[in-house]
């Protein structure tokens, strides 16, 4: 029936290894070709996009059961657990290079999934019966909206790391940033530091974008590490599964900048640093510049000639 293949084809996308990238695709494509001369079929290629996998190599060799150094995964299943061995596979290499087994590696993703498993335990008493933030953050602390912001970058980086390229390896390592910024700001809030108690987060709306940035991470973590997400999704109170969720989008409010940090030069030479609004305007940005303490320590004595904002991050003072 021409309708039901000219419904299921081409496929969208076809992985497969290097070794398969003669035979395979030969066979698929000298059978469409026939098809279609055959006016059974209207189409002229079976697949819209490749993707060819490299290969696992340990200890610079193809792994093989020829060779001898194949690496049972149910070992690693039964030591760290399937989320673990699934994290460190996605995140060793691009999926088209070659992965290099490691067994650091693996206790590197396992300490990780640790990590992102406390930094939830920690955090939950504090946030049940709070709903993730909606607002458009004009009422957060510059604090609160850098971390939201952050949140929602990761979100892109991530859909688009997946969506575009296949590189959970980088879309792993964001979420990774994105951890390891909420324990930097756990830190700064807590007087115990890491690990410690929460006697408080503060406002209801503060609450709301921890919440937020937790189950967004929990979702973003949700294809790699499936069974550690679940877990940590139930406990922040939730009855529903994650698998039911939609994929999370970024915010377009949460992703402009709230502040810039420029780099002020004296002469060429690094001299200090500065953070301003991220709407100043050009004279207020070259006045808060002169006036800066390590600038004026630079400048006295000097007569200034002139003061150049360069894309909007450099601040060069020419004496």
């Amino acid at each position: 029936d021409p309708d039901r293949v000219n419904y299921g084809l081409p496929v969208d996308q076809y992985i497969g290894g290097i070794e398969h990238a003669v035979l395979h695709l030969l066979y698929a494509r000298f059978f469409t070709k026939v098809l279609r001369d055959l006016g059974l079929a209207r189409l002229d290629e079976p697949f819209a996009r490749l993707l060819t996998q490299g290969m696992v190599l340990k200890d610079g060799a193809k792994m093989a059961k020829s060779k001898g150094n194949v690496v049972d995964p149910n070992d690693m299943i039964q030591q760290y657990g399937a989320d673990t061995t699934r994290l460190f596979l996605l995140f060793a290499a691009p999926p088209e290079k070659d992965l290099e087994w490691s067994d650091q590696g693996v206790m590197g993703a396992h300490r990780f999934l640790q990590r992102s498993w406390t930094l939830v335990h920690t955090l939950a008493p504090q946030l049940q019966g709070v709903g993730p933030y909606e607002g458009d953050g004009s009422e957060l602390t510059p604090a609160l909206r850098e971390l939201r912001r952050k949140v929602h970058l990761t979100i892109s980086k991530v859909t688009d790391d997946i969506e575009q390229r296949f590189h959970f390896n980088t879309a792993i390592a964001a979420i990774m940033e994105l951890v390891n910024a909420f324990y930097l700001a756990l830190e700064k809030s807590t007087p115990g530091g890491e690990g410690s108690a929460i006697p408080e987060l503060g406002a209801v709306t503060t609450r709301a974008v921890w919440r937020e940035g937790l189950e967004a991470i929990l979702k973003l973590l949700n294809p790699m590490a499936p069974h550690l997400a679940e877990e940590l999704w139930a406990s922040l109170g939730h009855q529903s599964s994650l698998m039911s969720q939609p994929w999370p989008e970024p915010r377009p409010e949460a992703l402009v900048e709230a502040t810039v940090n420029l780099v002020i030069q004296v002469n060429g030479k690094v001299r200090s640093q500065l953070i301003v609004p991220a709407g100043a305007a050009e004279d207020e940005i070259r006045d808060t510049a002169l006036k800066d303490a390590k600038i004026q320590k630079w400048l006295a004595g000097k007569e200034v000639k002139r003061v150049v904002l360069a894309r909007g991050r450099l601040v060069n003072i020419v004496t």
